[in-house]
């Protein structure tokens, strides 16, 4: 096959097997005379895909050149799916309505619909700025000072693990790197299963966090769709059923997506079936504080089963409670029979983090751990964290009351009862459909709600949709 280029001044025939590709001279070579041609060598270049070359003086201003264009590497690479949160967002923004509400995002939003720094964070931000810490790397196991106090934070200052030092604890990313963490270690250590059982439905993350860690994954039943409430009979006849000495997962309060909780009463029962069946629990705590406002109440389940004798895993997230999401703060910890196996729980820990991302990040691990060491800043901390969670616990109120004043079909008490950030509100996924299309109101398909995304402002709008929706008139 022939091709005929052509330069600035230079034309330029190329014979070669493969087919033609055109670009602008500039971009090829930066060469116009046929003097610099020659004293480049260009001319006399012979290859297996350039079989004769020959250049011809002519005013033409582009080049034509046949080349093989292989396959790029990643050409096979499928496309992944759309995150469903992120999606939400996407709409949201892209919607220029000015009544729309976003009630798809994770993150704590104030009154006025804003992201909210907390004046305790702000305070301790000042007084770390003003000792001039450096910015050193971290311990491959992160700020000690932080990890020791989220782990008193989450156990409690009479839990004898704590107390004993056979809490093996390390700094995370967040929450998902602690569970991350936690995947990995039971897929390398835990001896006696390579399953976790995860509640139906769980936070969208758990899955894949558990399968890239190693760990085979399946469910138990936790939410009943007909009451919109714990399907508590079916949760315990899962358990019961599940091999001795599986590993399950349990949100440790303010369940995430639906908002249900088990009562302290039934802590108890789920305690007694774990202890029973030797299952192994891994509690997800992101909510300590911010689902009641009452830290120690949050951390009932994790305190109960320690105090119960059970060895148990656990995931500690900063991101609610302290309002730190991009600090990405967060702990992972075990508890051991003695600080000797806790010291090699350690090590095998550091082997884990330690190729994964070498170390933490110092600068949340700072805010959160000045917070939790100063007197002044923790009661701050407890009462700015008990106002996020009043303010969703009274948007609840609002929302429960204008369904029931306007005669909404259905029953909504679940709206009062579920805890937390989020509300699985029983909405269609033709109801949410229409709540987007036509209202501007924005939520994942299972009618899946951040309160936190409710206001004052917006609630009204938000209740008189949801009515309209509910009854087919929207």
């Amino acid at each position: 096959m022939r091709g005929d280029g052509e330069t600035d001044g230079v034309r330029i025939e190329t014979v070669t097997e493969a087919h033609t590709s055109v670009v602008k001279a500039p971009e090829l070579l930066r060469l116009n005379p046929v003097d610099e041609l020659h004293s480049s060598g260009l001319l006399q270049t012979t290859t297996a895909m350039a079989l004769n070359v020959r250049a011809v003086q002519r005013p033409l201003a582009r080049l034509s050149c046949r080349a093989a264009a292989p396959l790029s590497t990643w050409s096979k690479v499928p496309a992944g799916p759309p995150d469903p949160i992120l999606g939400v967002t996407e709409a949201f923004k892209a919607d220029k309505d000015s009544r729309k509400i976003n009630l798809g995002v994770g993150a704590y939003r104030d009154e006025n619909g804003k992201p909210y720094v907390l004046p305790s964070v702000k305070a301790a931000e000042e007084k770390i700025n003003a000792a001039n810490a450096d910015k050193e790397y971290l311990p491959i196991t992160g700020l000690a000072d932080f990890t020791k106090l989220a782990a008193k934070l989450a156990y409690g200052a009479d839990s004898a693990p704590f107390n004993e030092n056979r809490v093996a604890v390390t700094q995370s990313i967040s929450g998902t790197g602690a569970l991350r963490i936690g995947g990995a270690f039971l897929a390398r250590h835990y001896p006696h299963s390579k399953v976790i059982y995860l509640p139906v439905p769980s936070w969208g993350n758990h899955t894949p966090i558990f399968r890239d860690s190693g760990l085979e994954v399946k469910g138990y039943r936790y939410f009943d769709k007909k009451t919109v409430g714990l399907d508590f009979e079916g949760l315990k006849e899962d358990l019961k059923a599940a091999p001795e000495q599986s590993i399950v997962l349990l949100h440790a309060c303010a369940h995430n997506p639906t908002g249900v909780d088990p009562t302290p009463a039934q802590w108890q029962e789920i305690s007694d079936i774990v202890k029973e069946r030797k299952l192994f629990p891994f509690f997800d705590m992101a909510y300590q504080g911010f689902a009641s406002g009452d830290t120690a109440k949050d951390a009932y389940a994790v305190r109960h089963f320690v105090k119960e004798g059970h060895q148990i895993a656990l995931a500690q997230s900063f991101a609610k409670n302290m309002g730190l999401y991009g600090e990405r703060v967060g702990a992972f910890s075990l508890t051991c029979d003695s600080p000797e196996e806790r010291a090699r729980v350690d090590s095998q820990i550091k082997i884990i983090v330690r190729p994964m991302y070498s170390n933490p990040p110092i600068h949340g691990a700072r805010i959160a751990g000045t917070i939790l060491a100063d007197d002044g800043l923790y009661k701050q901390w407890e009462g700015e964290v008990k106002g996020m969670a009043d303010r969703i616990i009274s948007m609840r109120d609002t929302l429960y009351n204008s369904l029931k004043s306007a005669g909404t079909p259905g029953e909504w008490g679940h709206i009062k009862s579920q805890i937390g950030m989020f509300s699985f509100t029983g909405l269609t996924q033709p109801q949410t459909r229409a709540l987007a299309e036509k209202a501007h109101i924005y939520m994942t398909a299972d009618g899946r709600i951040s309160m936190a995304g409710l206001n004052s402002k917006n609630i009204g709008y938000f209740a008189e949709s949801v009515d309209a929706a509910v009854k087919g008139n929207l």
